[in-house]
Order: C-alpha cells, then sequence, then structure tokens
C-alpha cells in the first residue's frame, strides 16, 4: 500500500531564515500539496548553546507570509508531536538505549583534551573502526569501569558503530544512487550526555520515522550525512520506511564562487533574509523582503525558479500554478546563482497585476511616513495618481519618488534641468501659458493638450524647451506621467499656482 505523501521542514532556531531555507521550505510545501500530502513543521533546537530568543517565532511569521501552509507543527499541533526536538527527550534515550543493546552504538569517555592528543598523534585522524579501540569507550573498557564511571557522573557520548568495508547506497530522486563506502565514515556521536540530549543525526532519524516522514528534501550540504542516515536507519530495523531522498543545489553569490551569504546581500544591496531581523545579542538589524517592499507571492515566484523550471518558457506562476507544474524532474543538480535584480522584476511584475484601487492602499502607509496625510485626499485621486505611475516601479516604496509632486510642491528644482531648459526669455513664456490655461473651459489632459500645443506653435517656441520649463515648474524636474494628465490631475488653480511660484523663484 502507498504510503500518504508527508515531508518536514525542519529549521534551527539558531537566527533568521536564510533565503536558501525558505526556497527548501517551499520545494517541501509544492511537493506535498502536489501529491495531496502533509507539511510538517519541526523545530530541531537540540543545540541549546546556539539557540537565539525570537528565532522560532521568526520562522513561522515568515512562513506564514509566504503562504507556505503548515500542517503539523508546534502551533498547529497534530498527531504526531510533540513538534519541538527539545520536548522529546524521553523519546531519545529510548532508541539510544535499544542501539546500546543492539550493539550498534557505544559510550565513549574521551575528552577533549584526549581527542585532541589523538588528532596531533595521528594524521587525519577518524573515530572509526580502526582508531575506536585505542581510545576510552566501551569497546575497550571493562564493563565493571564502564560503569563504575558512568555511577560516579562521568560526562560521556553515545557513538554509532560503523563496520567498515560496505557500500553505502542513497537513492537520490535527484541525484540517482549514491554509493559511499562506510570506511570513510567516522563513528559519529548521537547523544551527548552533558545535556542530555540527542545530535542531529540521532533526533533527526527517529523523528522522520516516528512521523512517518516519506521524502526528505533537504539541501544539498547534507548528502554527506545520508549514508550515516541510511545506516541508521537499517540499525534500527526501519528499513522498508526508509524515506526517499532529495538533496536540492545551493543557492550561489551572484557574482564570484560560493554559497549565498548575508556578506553578499550587505555588499550588493539585496536581503537574505525574508524578514527584516533584530539580533537580540548585537543589536544588529539586518533587512527582510517584506520590510524592503516586495510581495510575498513575487519573492515565492522567484525562489521557485532558482533550480527549477517548469519545462516551458513560463515565469509568471502563482502558487496553485507552481504546485501544478512542480516536478523534481525539472531540478537542476548544480548550483543556482541568486540573481537579484531578476527579483526586483518579478516585484515589479506583479505589482503591475495588481489593480490601481489596491495599490492605492498599499501606498498610504507609504505617503504617511514622508509626512502626507492620506484622509487629505479623496481616495480616487490617489489611485488615479497611482495608475499614472505605477508603471515605473518595483516597489510599493517607489511610489513616493514617482509621484510626490502630486502631494506636495516642489520645493527646489532640479539644477541640470535649469540650466538646460530655463532662459531670460522663459519667465515671460510662462507667463503668458498662465493666461493660456486659465481661458481653458475643459481642464481635462484630452481638451488641454491640443490647445497649449496649438499656441506653442503659433507663437513659433521651441517645443521642447517650453513643455520642460513647464514641467519644471510644475513637478520640480524634467520627469514623470504625460503632462497633461499631470495638470488635469493637480487642477488649474494649482497648476497656475505652481508655475508663477517657478517664474518667483527662477527669476
Amino acid at each position: 500500500m502507498e504510503r500518504k505523501v508527508r515531508v518536514r521542514f525542519a529549521p534551527s532556531p539558531t537566527g533568521p531564515l536564510h533565503i536558501g531555507g525558505v526556497r527548501t521550505a517551499l520545494y517541501n510545501y509544492l511537493f506535498a500539496r502536489q501529491h495531496g500530502g502533509d507539511m510538517i513543521l519541526r523545530i530541531e533546537d537540540t543545540d541549546s548553546q546556539r539557540f537565539v530568543p525570537g528565532a522560532e517565532d521568526y520562522i513561522n511569521e515568515a512562513l506564514a507570509w509566504l503562504g507556505i501552509g503548515i500542517d503539523e507543527g508546534v502551533r498547529e499541533g497534530g498527531n504526531y508531536g510533540p513538534y519541538k526536538q527539545s520536548e522529546r527527550r524521553d523519546i531519545y534515550r529510548d532508541h539510544v538505549r535499544m542501539l546500546l543493546d543492539a550493539g550498534k552504538a557505544y559510550i565513549a569517555f574521551d575528552t577533549p583534551a584526549e581527542l585532541e592528543a589523538a588528532r596531533a598523534a595521528t594524521p587525519n585522524f577518524q573515530y572509526d573502526a580502526s582508531t575506536r579501540m585505542s581510545m576510552r569507550n566501551s569497546l575497550s573498557m571493562p564493563a565493571d569501569e564502564v560503569k563504575a564511571l558512568i555511577d560516579g557522573g562521568e560526562k560521556y557520548v553515545v557513538r554509532f558503530k560503523i563496520e567498515p568495508g560496505r557500500d553505502v547506497e542513497v537513492n537520490d530522486l535527484l541525484r540517482g544512487k549514491v554509493t559511499i563506502n562506510s570506511s570513510i565514515l567516522d563513528d559519529k556521536v548521537l547523544y551527548k550526555s552533558a545535556d542530555d540530549l540527542p545530535t542531529y543525526h540521532l533526533a533527526n532519524i527517529v523523528d522522520d520515522h516516528l512521523m512517518e516522514v516519506t521524502h526528505v528534501i533537504r539541501g544539498e550540504e547534507w548528502l554527506p550525512s545520508a549514508p550515516l542516515h541510511v545506516l541508521l536507519y537499517e540499525a534500527f530495523g526501519w528499513a522498508d520506511t526508509m524515506p526517499s531522498f532529495v538533496h536540492l543545489p545551493l543557492l550561489l553569490k551572484p557574482d564570484g564562487k560560493g554559497k549565498l551569504s548575508k556578506r553578499d546581500g550587505d555588499r550588493l544591496g539585496f536581503p537574505v533574509f525574508p524578514l527584516e531581523w533584530h539580533d537580540p545579542k548585537s543589536g544588529e538589524i539586518s533587512s527582510g523582503y517584506r520590510e524592503r517592499g516586495y510581495l510575498p507571492q513575487a519573492v515565492v515566484n522567484f525562489l521557485a525558479l532558482l533550480g527549477w523550471n517548469p519545462g516551458d518558457d513560463t515565469e509568471i506562476m502563482s502558487m496553485d500554478e507552481l504546485i501544478e507544474k512542480f516536478s523534481f524532474d525539472h531540478c537542476s543538480r548544480s548550483g543556482a546563482k541568486f540573481d537579484f535584480e531578476k527579483g526586483k522584476w518579478f516585484n515589479h511584475k506583479y505589482l503591475q497585476e495588481m489593480s490601481d484601487e489596491e495599490l492605492a492602499q498599499m501606498y498610504k502607509p507609504v505617503l504617511k511616513e514622508h509626512g502626507v496625510d492620506p484622509s487629505a485626499w479623496t481616495d480616487e485621486y490617489i489611485t488615479r495618481v497611482v495608475g499614472l505611475v505605477k508603471g515605473r516601479i518595483n516597489f510599493v516604496g517607489d511610489l513616493w519618488d514617482q509621484s510626490k509632486f502630486f502631494f506636495v510642491e516642489p520645493e527646489e528644482y532640479e539644477e541640470k534641468s535649469v540650466r538646460k531648459r530655463w532662459n531670460a526669455e522663459m519667465p515671460a513664456i510662462m507667463g503668458e501659458l498662465i493666461e493660456v490655461l486659465k481661458g481653458l473651459e475643459d481642464f481635462s489632459s484630452k481638451a488641454a493638450e491640443p490647445v497649449v500645443l496649438g499656441w506653442i506653435a503659433d507663437k513659433g517656441y521651441h517645443l521642447g524647451n517650453v513643455m520642460n520649463a513647464f514641467r519644471l515648474t510644475v513637478v520640480g524636474e524634467c520627469k514623470g506621467p504625460h503632462m497633461f494628465d499631470i495638470t488635469e490631475l493637480l487642477g488649474c488653480d494649482e497648476t497656475v499656482r505652481r508655475i508663477q511660484l517657478g517664474i518667483d523663484r527662477l527669476g
């Protein structure tokens, strides 16, 4: 009987969620939803020394913002909990005992100093079948001595006993069959008595099995640990329920070589975290995609195509479309360069698809940030402003730079345009223009444009100089949407007032 698809995203609460981790969560979610399966969020907090307050809440908030739905987790509950590893100590202890009783693991008392001495004495030292009998562990020591040390409170670890000389096969849905000889594997630590917690390797396997995970989809950095995980499944007698593995390619630097890091974002000016992060220890603030003005659907679309394609040239896809099209058959095995400029393009595209009314509501907080009270303007006015300039923006915040002149008069005039377009004759010409505009019965763009252009032609004035000087006085610089669309929205009185103000200031 085919099992129901169950995947898990298992981050550690050691800081903000990296954008590479977000992509891993997204691929898990797409695969689960496509197959009618479950998405589990498991918090792997066994590394107590690296725990960062607020990180778990950050992970939940980030996934919720992106629309990556969770079926089971700390917040959602479920039938396979607890979903936080620090709350599963009893479960791990039982499974450590199972391995010890079966002779698949052993207790080791080696101190950090003793391990360091072994590394110094033996080039490329590895704790394995060739060295374990020369170390202090339950395989090399009498049983009564081992018991006495444990009873006396001696700190110890439990190591997995790797048998050498065996080819271990990992079946990866993306990379095919990967074979690694067990002789190159060391006897990994599975449990530490010092904090009564398992290491990642044991907790990961036990939880995946007990939570009935069918597919482990994670970054390629975990590929070297996959043979160990196969051996652990076999040691517990769970080979028949071993999940399928998928090791995703890395997200690479936009330039140069290597894995994408926060330093790359700081250097090139883009976020590497989904949400803004306030480090509780250092106080450092790291930017996030949400706070930079990215739409969550644009971020999802952008990330989905970093290492995967739908098999055709389609680029803009909703979450539902991504779910329908997603397949590991079209995933790349090599790393994907993080093209942050393409991310801006996606955000631009999604903003253009939004209605002017919806975008106008999003613009209101931006107006407040710049000292403009949105309630002083009608929704219709703000919506029409947005409609005139939205084609020029990549982010909602860009609306201010493109449209501020609709809300505040120019306080200064672009120097380059003044030098190029304003001369001794221009004040008089602008004075004439005022009279032409005042004489218009219809101030709409469609009606005003032919009258003004006709006046310029009749007077023999230079069209470019006059229209740019006109724009300079009203806008403050020679940019913006169609000039007569601007004046229609501002109205005759405000347009005339600004032209006169420009004449007075520029002389």
